[in-house]
């Protein structure tokens, strides 16, 4: 578990473009990764892969 305030690593929220619902959680570094963090994931709603973006 990561603490909080330490370095440049936050925990972000990746949400599904269909569905709007937020499916996963990860850690991105804000120093090197500016831009917003867009994947292909498996939407359990949706029931299939689909483009997961950072949610704010």
């Amino acid at each position: 578990m990561a603490a909080k305030g330490k370095g440049a690593r936050n925990k972000i929220t990746l949400a599904c473009t269909e569905c709007k619902q937020r499916n996963y959680d990860t850690f991105k570094n804000k120093k090197n990764d500016t831009e917003r963090l867009e994947m292909q994931k498996y939407c359990k709603f949706c029931k299939k892969h689909t483009t997961h973006k950072e949610a704010k």
